[in-house]
């Protein structure tokens, strides 16, 4: 708080008036300085409670500063002012307008009449800072929800296209429209179930261990599926693609792959590659004991929509390789340098093992 806050202010250049109304006023608690001119009342005029001016020493200087002042007020303000006059002296209007927000005191005047006064006077003060700061906060308020409004539409946006995206699916494959149901809700179950661990991390980010658990948690015992490497956080809008293409893998691998059968087992490794200006992820998807596998004679939704949620994204690069053992995907994506995507801890290089649930 500035050194004089709340302090009133006097500016009675003639006579003792500053020298007794700083007096009455210090013995009740009342701080109080004398300034001589009017631009040293104005200096301070912002960060006191009221301020006390003889009419005799506004009418001998120069007020258009004052005015101007007193003018620029934002829409909180009316500065108070305890004007004082000569018993039997009319006030002069040109003063009472310039001063707006005044209080008549004529002189002599009953020390409890000047408390009186400036009490009265700073009280209203207190009470308009205290409008300041509740407007203040509507403010900021304000402004914070439209930058949520904003936030929102670009997430609505992005989960519509998605959500359209899945509903076009090609459907060749599918045998009725009950399977094709079931694999949409599937995949919208995906899709909400990575928007349920965006909300747990207040929509900042999301660890790519924690994505691979979900979607890869109801094919797999804790011990066939083995997930290796450092803790990576990652954005919304990666981290909703990455869900979408994590679940295509693990639905594929637990109808065809290596989680169809008791003996398959599924290793996923990742790792952060740096330099100077960015981070790159690098990940692999390995089946093994499975089905042996061949090449598809045709590209499926999965991998189309793979390529959809991903192939435009800085640095993507991506393979699928049939060998006999398993399917082998290879990912690569570029991760800004930012809280919310990027390692948590360091060295980055230093893998985490273990199984799914650990």
């Amino acid at each position: 708080m500035p050194p004089d806050s709340g302090r009133v202010l006097l500016l009675t250049p003639e006579g003792r008036d500053a020298e007794v109304a700083s007096a009455i006023l210090r013995n009740v608690g009342i701080t109080s300085r004398a300034v001589r001119v009017i631009p040293e009342l104005i200096e301070h005029l912002p960060e006191a409670s009221c301020a006390v001016v003889s009419a005799e020493g506004l009418l001998r200087a120069d007020r258009q500063e004052l005015a101007a002042w007193i003018n620029s007020q934002p829409p909180w303000s009316d500065f108070p002012f305890v004007l004082l006059t000569f018993r039997g002296a009319a006030p002069d209007p040109r003063l009472v307008e310039l001063l707006g927000n005044v209080t008549i005191l004529e002189r002599p005047f009953h020390p409890n009449v000047l408390v009186n006064a400036v009490r009265s006077a700073a009280r209203a003060r207190r009470r308009q800072r205290e409008a300041e700061l509740y407007l203040d906060e509507r403010r900021r308020s304000e402004e914070h929800k439209e930058i949520l409004i904003r936030e929102l539409h670009h997430r609505v946006k992005n989960m519509l296209a998605t959500v359209q995206a899945l509903i076009r699916a090609p459907t060749t494959a599918v045998g009725s429209v009950a399977e094709f149901r079931d694999i949409l809700s599937a995949r919208l179950q995906s899709l909400a179930q990575t928007h349920d661990l965006l909300l747990a991390g207040d929509w900042q980010a999301v660890p790519l261990r924690e994505i691979l658990r979900g979607e890869l948690s109801p094919f797999g015992d804790g011990m066939r599926i083995q997930l290796e490497g450092p803790e990576v956080e990652l954005p919304p809008d990666l981290a909703l693609a990455l869900g979408m293409a994590f679940h295509e893998l693990a639905t594929n691998a637990a109808k065809y792959g290596a989680l169809s059968t008791p003996a398959g087992r599924l290793e996923v490794n990742w790792e952060i590659r740096a330099d100077d200006t960015e981070l790159e992820l690098a990940l692999r998807w390995v089946e093994r004991d499975g089905p042996s596998v061949t090449q598809p004679g045709r590209q499926g939704f999965g991998t189309k929509l793979i390529q959809r949620m991903l192939g435009s994204r800085k640095g993507a690069g991506f393979s699928f390789d049939f060998q006999p053992s398993g399917l082998e995907f290879g990912l690569t994506l570029s991760l800004e340098q930012q809280p919310s995507a990027g390692i948590a801890g360091v060295p980055a290089r230093i893998p985490a093992v273990g199984p799914l649930g650990a």
